[in-house]
């Protein structure tokens, strides 16, 4: 039996004072046109924790310093063939981030952040996930439920096993 060959990433839904949640705009090149909103973060380079990770990541994506240990709330296993260049699919932990509204600006220069796939930054309230009518997906795909479940009844006892 052959092993699958899964990206383990860390994201960071961080949520501010009015439960609004910062987005990533990562424009996927296959296929061609597909935009995706998703929550900032990355994968896990060798001898990092990914709390490590989350950390890096959050600085230079959106340039967000965290000092705490955020709490794990949502765990999520895609294999799917393509789904991540030169992987079988991902695993992505999500941890809850709580912060004050902030302008993002991570450490990344332009030219970095469109080599990772980012062409925007935008905080969205979950109303407007929800009532999104446009073309761009969102991952996870059900993000407004979530969300709403997790600022209703704050962090779960277990992560929130995901799907797609």
């Amino acid at each position: 039996m052959s092993s699958v060959n899964l990206r383990h990433s860390v994201r960071a839904v961080v949520l501010d004072e009015d439960d609004r949640v910062l987005l990533c705009r990562f424009t996927i090149p296959e296929p061609a046109g597909t935009v995706v909103w998703a929550a900032p973060g990355g994968g896990i380079e060798p001898g990092e924790t990914p709390l490590d990770a989350l950390r890096r990541e959050l600085l230079e994506e959106v340039g967000l310093p965290i000092g705490t240990d955020p709490p794990h709330v949502w765990h999520q296993e895609v294999v799917a063939h393509g789904h991540a260049a030169g992987y079988d699919g991902v695993v992505n932990d999500y941890f809850l981030v709580r912060t004050a509204s902030f302008t993002p600006r991570g450490t990344l220069s332009d030219e970095l952040l469109a080599a990772e796939h980012i062409s925007g930054l935008k905080w969205w309230h979950p109303r407007e996930v929800a009532s999104y009518t446009g073309s761009d997906l969102f991952s996870p795909r059900d993000l407004a439920t979530l969300l709403r479940a997790l600022t209703a009844f704050g962090v779960p006892a277990e992560p929130v096993l995901l799907g797609l």
